[in-house]
């Protein structure tokens, strides 16, 4: 009895571990983010520059290493019984300088790596600003792909109901066979929709687990969502206010300009002098003044400054300020033809779906109904039933694809901006 009993349990909890396996996990838009940023590589592996950039601050800011020097010398042969006494009179002076760096050359040094951290974290900013893209457009591609195939099952659904009362209308002889052949080749069409449906449904979701760097079956991934647009959008001056605030990639080419003012006057400061301190013990026990057996002393050492071998470096850095500022205007111009570019489409794709929304895809159902029942009573032709039909399945289908490219225009433009402000 007990026997039969943990079996049937350890039956159980394997059928509930194979039905968890084989479901299908739909993830929202906010879910593949979050796990995008968690997984992918090529996102992971550019955040460490700011790793190794914070790393370089700490070498920036080093002081220079004390030198330490030590002098020995004067082995001699004693005067008084002539036997030779290595250390008798050896001379030893023990030396300690250091390099003192003026006009804040390390604080310059630390200043300038730390607005270079600032640009490695602006561009990594800007890299996770276009693969974001990339992944909303796999998203939208699966969503899309989701819908088509929806679609496809649907129209074959309803083709199947047709053929089932054209049999019977045949088999009651109210149509020819030759009708009813024509209507059963026709679903050859339908059939080869829900199968390139299928197949770019898989392209999709391939497209986005590699993105995501994950392995799960394709089977057990889904992915879910609102398949629709909105009607409203806001001014294009106002994405473009929001754009010059917010683009990662403008604010790098921003700090890019900082960075080589600071580079400039750390040039400058790389060009005055730095004295190096000495201070030094000496033990002479051979000279002939008891009073300089030990002594003390000090040194300043100053470079003359006869030429000036940082005027280029100056110059260089000067030059690299105007440089920057070009580029940075370069980059600010890119920024607002991005959005006007962006902006053009996502209101050409709402000029486009508001008809469609409103009238065409009512007005094509409601003609397809009206022929199939004219044609089931004998008032229309076969030819118009199918152009009906067809008429029918092209105009959702565009609206479908219209819908995916709004999406994907409108991620187009949430990139152009460099935040998501349309969902």
């Amino acid at each position: 009895m007990n026997q039969t009993f943990w079996r049937c349990s350890g039956l159980f909890v394997l059928l509930c571990c194979c039905v968890r396996a084989g479901a299908q996990q739909a993830l929202t838009w906010e879910q593949v983010r979050a796990r995008f940023e968690q997984s992918n590589p090529t996102l992971l592996a550019d955040k460490l520059n700011i790793d190794e950039s914070k790393a370089e601050e700490i070498t920036a800011f080093l002081r220079p290493n004390p030198t330490f020097t030590l002098t020995a010398d004067g082995t001699q042969i004693a005067p008084t019984h002539g036997v030779w006494e290595p250390f008798a009179g050896t001379f030893e002076s023990p030396a300690i300088s250091y390099l003192h760096e003026r006009r804040h050359k390390r604080d310059l040094r630390l200043q300038s790596q730390q607005k270079a951290t600032l640009i490695a974290e602006s561009s990594h900013e800007d890299l996770e600003r276009s693969l974001l893209f990339n992944l909303r457009s796999a998203f939208v591609s699966t969503m899309q792909a989701k819908a088509v195939l929806q679609l496809a099952k649907d129209d074959l659904d309803y083709y199947d109901h047709v053929l089932d009362i054209s049999r019977n209308r045949f088999q009651a002889g109210d149509i020819a066979q030759i009708d009813l052949d024509r209507l059963e080749l026709q679903r050859v069409q339908y059939e080869s929709d829900v199968q390139t449906a299928e197949v770019n449904l898989r392209t999709s979701k391939i497209q986005l687990l590699t993105l995501l760097n994950d392995r799960t079956p394709i089977e057990q991934f889904d992915v879910a969502g609102s398949f629709d647009f909105g009607d409203q959008l806001m001014t294009r001056d106002e994405f473009r206010k929001i754009a010059l605030d917010t683009r990662p990639d403008l604010k790098a080419a921003a700090e890019a300009v900082d960075k080589s003012k600071t580079d400039h006057q750390l040039a400058v400061s790389n060009g005055s002098t730095d004295p190096t301190f000495s201070v030094w013990y000496t033990h002479n026990a051979s000279t002939n003044n008891p009073f300089a057996t030990n002594t003390i002393g000090v040194s300043v050492s100053i470079p003359l400054r006869v030429f000036d071998r940082n005027q280029g470096e100056k110059l260089r850095t000067q030059i690299d300020i105007t440089r920057n500022e070009r580029l940075r205007d370069a980059t600010e111009a890119g920024v607002l033809s991005d959005v006007d570019s962006g902006y053009a489409v996502v209101a050409s794709n709402l000029t486009l779906l508001r008809p469609y929304k409103a009238k065409y895809l009512q007005q094509s159902l409601r003609v397809r109904d009206t022929i199939f029942f004219s044609y089931q009573n004998g008032g229309a032709s076969l030819l118009d039933f199918l152009n009906a039909q067809s008429e029918y399945r092209s105009v959702q289908l565009n609206y479908v694809n219209l819908v995916g490219s709004y999406l994907t225009a409108a991620a187009q433009l949430n990139m152009a901006v460099g935040r998501e402000v349309i969902p």
